[in-house]
């Protein structure tokens, strides 16, 4: 049996809401990715073309700061990454976490929430900010009421 972590982005508690019960299906641990600076809802604005979020997502060479690198994510195998879907690709804090560790060899499923949105290019996106080795799996849009028992499904299906 494989050892997973959680490690989940949430803006505004949806994706933190879904982690948590993707923790307890997954049998995980779980651990949160914090900004230094947390996002206002002024921040998350997306209809303002100057809001932060929106000023980060048009260059995707930005690097939010994260509060902390303590994930350890070298004990695991499995990495479950959630985060919401901004402008059909991963916020990228999402890329500044996965630079921060060394995800060789490791399978990294995702894991979104979203209004309407689907993963777009999350994928080829989040490919060059991990080693050649990593597998990323494009999992599942979690929108809705999720529940333990059908998210435990999800991940027993998965195989890993």
């Amino acid at each position: 049996m494989s050892k997973k972590l959680v490690a989940y982005f949430s803006a505004t508690g949806n994706t933190g809401s879904v982690a948590s019960l993707l923790a307890e299906a997954a049998v995980a641990d779980l651990y949160e990715i914090k900004p230094v600076v947390p996002y206002t809802k002024a921040d998350l604005d997306w209809r303002n073309d100057v809001s932060r979020s929106s000023v980060e997502m048009k260059d995707p060479t930005f690097r939010p700061p994260i509060a902390d690198t303590q994930a350890g994510v070298e004990a695991y195998d499995v990495v479950f990454i959630g985060f919401p879907i901004w402008w059909y690709v991963a916020p990228t804090i999402i890329n500044t976490f996965l630079e921060a560790y060394d995800f060789a060899g490791k399978t990294i499923v995702l894991f979104v929430t979203s209004g309407s949105s689907k993963f777009g290019k999350t994928v080829e996106h989040l490919r060059a900010s991990v080693a050649e080795s990593a597998v990323i799996r494009e999992g599942k849009v979690l929108n809705g009421e999720q529940t333990v028992a059908g998210l435990a499904e999800w991940v027993e299906s998965l195989g890993i």
